[in-house]
């Protein structure tokens, strides 16, 4: 069994359909992310490790994008040049030879967005010396795939036979997608002697023929070969449409999401960071507190909109991270640490309006309960989202979290009901909280 660590990607050619903005295909910005920088990462997270990358057409420039990427982002990236890229994608792995005969490798387009599920299942099925596995997607009626341009392929008894864009007998696309022995290199050099073929495919063909292909199913994994502007689009609609957690509240889920995702799209284009959108965020909701606590039903009601639209960005952050490759463990802690002061704030400026206006020392306590709630209910959900993952990965758990709070207040705020509010935020997260130690005790 090999270790795979070493990943070589294609980025050699011109990609006409997409190069009329002026920009090399591989840097083509994806939802704020160089194609061939969303390729990278994405597989650097399924264990890759030491990358090859064979540029030609605008070779020096992308070449100059990479080694920034690799400075910023601590990877290994070794160049290959391919001065005669316009002959066929064959000839682009034929000069990695040198970089990787001696080993197992995964051969990924630049072009090409795939799912990490993908990456991981085709690293992790053994492959026999002599033999290349490509990776297929049998939906043959997949929306993504522009069947003019797509590579068809014949499969049997989960074997290649027939690979090419002009087949007539098809049953599966090829997904750019191959878990490589060294076999590839001579069997490319087979097709140009016998044929004068200088594409991948012609020599895949060869092995296909010898029974040297097997191929792996790739189920409902995501890839897309985003080569023209629709294939942008049909891109950048499935990963926005995949932002949404399991985790998410019912709040979120039907409200917050379709339209943070659609200012997602946006701020990934800027240099605004995850961080700052947090701390943005925070301001809104410190903002709609002190709004709150002015009293009189205008700023009420003001503060309530700018609560709830404080709200629908904090899932923002997020999200521009996981497009932009940004995620870390300090992002999501702070994002939490300024979810908690939001609450804190909000319920306290609402108990302030409601004192103010007259209440009695009850209002006091109910605010004070509504805070402790909030902060209960924050305080166990990580051990409840652990407990419930697998049911909220089918759509059946519960979760009454940050965004049904917030909904809360900002609706009892616009009605003018800032005592019943209160009331109903504090029993509401209690009685969460209280469910979930039961559910926590329950599991053991």
């Amino acid at each position: 069994m090999h270790s795979m660590r070493r990943c070589l990607i294609l980025a050699a050619g011109r990609g006409e359909r997409l190069n009329s903005r002026g920009v090399p295909k591989p840097l083509f910005p994806l939802l704020g992310v160089p194609l061939i920088e969303r390729v990278i990462l994405t597989a650097q997270r399924t264990g890759l490790s030491d990358f090859t990358v064979v540029t030609g057409y605008q070779g020096a420039r992308v070449r100059q994008f990479l080694d920034g990427l690799a400075a910023r982002r601590g990877l290994q990236i070794t160049h290959v040049v391919n001065d005669d890229w316009e002959a066929g994608n064959g000839l682009s792995v034929l000069k990695a030879e040198d970089e990787l005969k001696t080993d197992h490798f995964v051969l990924l387009m630049a072009d090409h967005v795939v799912d990490e599920h993908l990456l991981i299942a085709l690293q992790s099925e053994r492959l026999e010396e002599g033999t290349v596995l490509l990776a297929v997607d049998r939906d043959t009626r997949n929306p993504r795939v522009d069947l003019e341009d797509v590579t068809k392929v014949e499969v049997r008894d989960g074997f290649l036979r027939r690979i090419g864009k002009r087949i007539e007998q098809t049953n599966a696309f090829d997904t750019g997608c191959f878990h490589c022995s060294s076999a590839v290199f001579p069997a490319l050099r087979r097709a140009r002697a016998q044929s004068g073929a200088t594409t991948l495919s012609a020599a895949i063909q060869l092995l296909a023929e010898a029974g040297k292909v097997p191929t792996l199913d790739i189920g409902d994994a995501l890839w897309i070969d985003v080569d023209d502007e629709r294939g942008v689009r049909r891109a950048e609609e499935v990963l926005l449409s995949r932002l949404p957690k399991s985790t998410d509240g019912p709040v979120a889920r039907r409200f917050n999401r379709p339209l943070s995702t659609r200012l997602s799209r946006y701020l990934v284009r800027s240099a605004i960071t995850p961080n700052q959108i947090s701390l943005f965020c925070f301001g809104l909701s410190a903002l709609a507190a002190a709004l709150f606590a002015v009293g009189g039903y205008l700023w009420l009601a003001l503060g309530a909109v700018l609560a709830q639209v404080a709200s629908i960005v904090d899932g923002c952050d997020g999200e521009v991270a996981r497009l932009t490759f940004c995620e870390s463990s300090f992002g999501r802690w702070f994002d939490a640490v300024l979810d908690r002061y939001a609450d804190a704030f909000l319920l306290f400026g609402l108990t302030w309006h409601a004192f103010a206006a007259g209440g009695a020392s009850s209002v006091l306590i109910v605010g004070f309960l509504a805070i402790i709630g909030s902060f209960m209910n924050s305080y166990t959900a990580d051990k409840y989202d652990g407990l419930m993952k697998a049911r909220f990965e089918r759509g059946k758990g519960v979760r009454i979290g940050h965004d049904v709070r917030v909904f809360m207040i900002s609706v009892g705020a616009l009605c003018n009901l800032p005592f019943l509010t209160l009331s109903l935020v504090a029993v509401l997260m209690n009685l969460e909280t209280v469910r979930r130690v039961l559910v926590a005790r329950s599991d053991g």
